[in-house]
């Protein structure tokens, strides 16, 4: 007889570990499969693992520019990859435990396996296509390494994404790399090509920059970064070149030629000359696509658009009882979208109460190359074309203490007003930790904060968030220090 839950989760990642822990909160007898690693692609190959490489390369870089700070030490500080590497993977490991002592916390089972929905309510689990992946030894005592049928009242899609593939310019793990190969490699690469400049991208094509790779970018739109603020890219590419970083835009990889060890691309520009560009290897990170094959999806009916489910607001697909949450489900394709929805799907089958849809327009979007971008809600350029009256206001981090008294004066903070109502549209960042200050704004925008709220908040100084004050100030013609 098959064993009965009230909600099973398919997908471990940021999504689906969140959706299990809350489930386990509110009482509800809850399972989640996972066919390769507790905590998704986020944690294993994503967000937490290059965060602890990028660490090591601005440490790196401080390393290399200590007279600037009034410093001496004899020799140039250089970089065991295999270290830096090793580093980042026991990161990923620690947390990677973490996600299973949650599991037994809270009382949810761990099903190994893989996945597939035979009729509303039901499903089926086989044994894992894929190896257990390190750290994932020893498997967490709660995890029932066990094939069957298994039923629940709710059924919620968490599968993830994977990286997309451009047909004759597909990863081979050798040549052409995804971020699977660009966060472990053996030795480093003397020189890099990078396709894509999205967050994925850029951050890879950074990290290897600061390890003394040779980097050039090619971006088939006109900005690196197209999701950000027009005008706090062009801050970051001009720093990103300043530091060596070769990039095209509105270019763009029209066939690729291997050798042996390296590999040919013909860049083909705007004006319609191609370009060859070698290099040891090349990242392809043209964006990612949603794990939704061999789930049944089709014979059931779930709808899809474009690789993800379709849901509304609480995750609900047009199938009763299946849901679909995280980068699944579609874009922002990120973590903290993905935890959100996962707390906002369960909170609604359980019956809450006051359960709010989740408001893609609220989810702050972070890249950590060197200089960080950080923005959340509308750029300028989609303010103005939605027709909006606004104010923008602008501060400059060379007019910050803090910032100058660092060494990162090279930063801008801007922020978007409707000049009628005072609502907070928008805010973009650029420059040194301005991932950790965006959540500020996401905070004033979240509890409907005007612009009279701001300017009359006290931010401490000296501090790099004085800056986010100073450009709400600048918006209303009441800049103090610029």
């Amino acid at each position: 007889m098959a064993e009965n839950y009230d909600v099973i989760i398919i997908g471990s990642g940021p999504g689906g570990y969140v959706a299990a822990v809350r489930a386990g909160q509110l009482g509800l007898k809850t399972a989640i499969v996972e066919r390769e690693h507790l905590g998704g692609i986020c944690l294993n190959w994503g967000c937490i693992p290059t965060k602890a490489l990028l660490r090591s390369a601005e440490i790196l870089d401080h390393s290399n520019h200590l007279k600037d700070y009034g410093l001496v030490l004899e020799g140039k500080v250089s970089a065991d990859v295999k270290a830096v590497v090793a580093r980042s993977r026991g990161v990923s490991a620690r947390l990677n435990s973490g996600v299973g002592f949650l599991m037994k916390k809270n009382k949810v089972d761990v099903i190994w396996g893989e996945a597939k929905i035979t009729k509303p309510g039901e499903i089926v689990v086989s044994k894992s296509s894929k190896p257990v992946v390190e750290p994932q030894h020893p498997l967490p005592k709660n995890i029932k390494s066990q094939e069957g049928t298994y039923t629940a009242k709710h059924i919620i899609i968490a599968t993830g994404a994977r990286p997309r593939a451009l047909p004759g310019i597909e990863p081979d793990g050798k040549l052409i790399w995804t971020y699977f190969e660009a966060l472990k490699p053996d030795v480093l690469p003397k020189s890099l090509i990078v396709m894509g400049s999205g967050a994925i991208g850029i951050e890879f094509a950074s990290f290897y920059l600061s390890m003394g790779v040779d980097v050039t970018v090619v971006e088939v739109l006109p900005t690196i970064m197209p999701v950000e603020d027009a005008e706090v890219t062009a801050i970051a590419r001009k720093q990103l070149e300043k530091r060596g970083m070769k990039i095209f835009t509105s270019a763009k990889v029209a066939k690729v030629e291997k050798g042996a060890g390296s590999i040919t691309a013909h860049v083909e520009t705007a004006d319609g000359k191609i370009q060859q560009i070698t290099a040891d290897r090349m990242i392809s990170a043209v964006g990612v696509q949603g794990n939704i094959e061999n789930l049944g999806l089709e014979t059931l009916g779930v709808k899809t658009d474009r690789g993800c489910v379709v849901v509304d607001g609480y995750g609900k697909t047009n199938v009763p009882g299946i849901y679909a949450i995280g980068d699944v489900a579609g874009p922002p394709m990120l973590a903290h979208k993905a935890e959100h929805e996962g707390v906002v799907c369960v909170e609604k089958l359980a019956g809450l109460p006051n359960v709010h849809p989740t408001d893609k327009g609220k989810v702050p979007g972070c890249t950590y190359c060197q200089p960080q971008v950080a923005s959340v809600g509308l750029t300028e350029a989609r303010a103005k074309e939605l027709g909006r009256d606004i104010r923008v206001g602008r501060f400059s981090f060379a007019a910050n203490g803090k910032a100058i008294a660092l060494g990162e004066d090279q930063g801008l903070c801007k922020v978007i007003f409707d000049k009628k109502t005072g609502e907070l549209l928008g805010a973009h960042m650029v420059g040194a930790e301005v991932t950790e200050l965006i959540q500020g704004f996401v905070v004033a925008m979240n509890l409907e904060t005007t612009e009279e709220e701001l300017m009359h908040t006290i931010f401490p100084h000296p501090t790099v968030s004085e800056s986010m004050k100073e450009a709400v100030l600048d918006a209303y013609g009441r800049v103090l220090n610029a």
